[in-house]
């Protein structure tokens, strides 16, 4: 398992655009310029995020992209899902025939981390990223971020 090139440059391209707050239409020759992106690679991931609506594009002289709703409101784990990326530590891509068309021991456990990342990278704000970016200080670090969930869990009591 691993986060491929398409996540990781989805959400920097996202950082990217989200810095720009709002005021004008970032270009994607812009964001290429800056983060070293190949162009035509950001036109494809663009056409996914625009597509799942967490980016509107601006036609003509002066257009590029705009966040479609507040930084705030846009999860790592949107990014991610919205580029196709798909972070899977099950060998069988959770469909339980991991070992010969049986759920392998350790399937639960693969499928345990699956969900756990996916929690975090939907807690994860794209504008806590900005705000880190522009060396502002965010509202939670990441190991803020963590001891609070961990928190969170020891405190809500188990459902029997």
């Amino acid at each position: 398992m691993r986060l491929t090139t398409k996540g990781r440059f989805a959400v920097t391209a996202m950082v990217d655009l989200g810095m720009s707050g709002g005021a004008a239409p970032v270009t994607l020759g812009g964001i290429s310029e800056r983060q070293r992106i190949s162009l035509s690679y950001l036109e494809q991931l663009f056409g996914k995020l625009r597509r799942s609506s967490l980016v509107t594009s601006v036609r003509g002289p002066g257009g590029g992209y705009l966040l479609a709703k507040p930084a705030s409101d846009i999860s790592v784990g949107e990014i991610i899902l919205a580029v196709d990326e798909p972070i899977d530590a099950t060998q069988c891509g959770g469909k339980e025939n991991c070992h010969d068309e049986q759920k392998c021991i350790t399937h639960d456990l693969w499928m345990d981390l699956n969900r756990h990342i996916f929690e975090y990278l939907g807690s994860v704000m794209l504008s806590e990223l900005v705000d880190k970016s522009k060396g502002q200080p965010s509202r939670l670090s990441v190991v803020e971020l963590v001891d609070r969930r961990t928190a969170e869990r020891r405190a809500t009591p188990a459902s029997a």
